[in-house]
């Protein structure tokens, strides 16, 4: 009894730090240290180191040579490969979605976009970033493709950390609502074509910003 709570706290770390790097909770380049995040999330170090290695293994953070675990710095080339994959994935999920869409989903969008809204108008990047990772997660899980699904929190654990960096240029803030506007639209009307090419687009977007704001080595 005693090893199953034990692997059940091991699970909830890695699940916690995983949302942490989907979130943009990490920074590209940060040093985790496990004794400050096991104060954070009130737990023992044991998990948190645990949980840290299991994120090594899936390489969603990188060992460095003095055993420290840090945030991956993407290159350009990585960057532009995950754009690429991204597209391509959440674009097919965006497409699955579109006939699984139903009404009290795309009123649930429709408060999330309102809310996203509010978010730019406020300033407040961290409540844009919140409710921009839901807005996608719950059209992607319209998609009924399980498979599919955890490919894409994958691929944002490895973005996460740098969406941050979107809400501080200036020429992306003014803008960063719009295909969700166009996507929720495509939505209502069905049209899977639309809703794919329009999350294709925001994507593309966001990563035209980032690579031309990004200090990426590659």
């Amino acid at each position: 009894m005693l090893k199953l709570e034990h692997q059940t706290l091991n699970d909830r770390a890695y699940v916690a730090l995983k949302q942490e790097l989907i979130s943009g909770g990490f920074s590209p380049g940060q040093a985790l240290v496990i004794r400050k995040l096991a104060e954070t999330f009130g737990i023992s170090t044991t998990p948190i180191r645990e949980a840290l290695q299991r994120l090594v293994a899936e390489r969603l953070l990188e060992m460095q040579n003095n055993r420290s675990v840090i945030v991956p710095l993407l290159t350009s080339s990585a960057f532009e490969e995950l754009t690429r994959i991204r597209v391509a994935v959440e674009g097919l999920a965006g497409e699955m979605a579109a006939s699984r869409m139903t009404q009290s989903g795309l009123a649930d969008l429709r408060t999330t976009l309102a809310g996203m809204r509010q978010a730019i108008e406020a300033g407040d990047a961290k409540a844009y970033l919140r409710l921009n990772e839901l807005f996608h997660f719950a059209i992607y899980g319209h998609a009924g493709a399980p498979i599919l699904f955890n490919m894409i929190r994958d691929l944002w654990g490895r973005v996460g950390p740098y969406l941050t960096l979107l809400m501080q240029a200036d020429d992306y803030v003014p803008q960063s609502n719009d295909a969700h506007v166009r996507i929720v639209a495509a939505l209502d009307q069905g049209d899977a074509a639309a809703v794919r090419l329009s999350i294709e687009q925001d994507i593309a977007a966001a990563a035209a910003i980032l690579s031309a704001t990004l200090r990426v080595t590659g």
